[in-house]
């Protein structure tokens, strides 16, 4: 389980790979939600709306959301 490199939180697959989109591709730590934000100086839903964008543009880094159960 990866953990962020700032305040230590144990992080998604989500947040790992918006890390690398949002950072560096190649990169060995990242941030949870809440610290790129900060980084970045923007809304945590700025990020969760970027999330949403990769993912809708197939960015195969992303997790698939879960479907509603019946």
């Amino acid at each position: 389980m990866e953990l962020c490199n700032v305040c230590g939180k144990a992080l998604t697959r989500d947040e790992v790979a918006v890390t690398k989109k949002l950072v560096n591709r190649g990169a060995t730590s990242f941030s949870c939600i809440g610290c790129l934000a900060r980084h970045f100086e923007v809304t945590e839903n700025d990020i969760i709306e970027r999330i949403a964008y990769f993912r809708a543009s197939g960015c195969t880094l992303f997790e698939e959301p879960e479907a509603p159960q019946p």
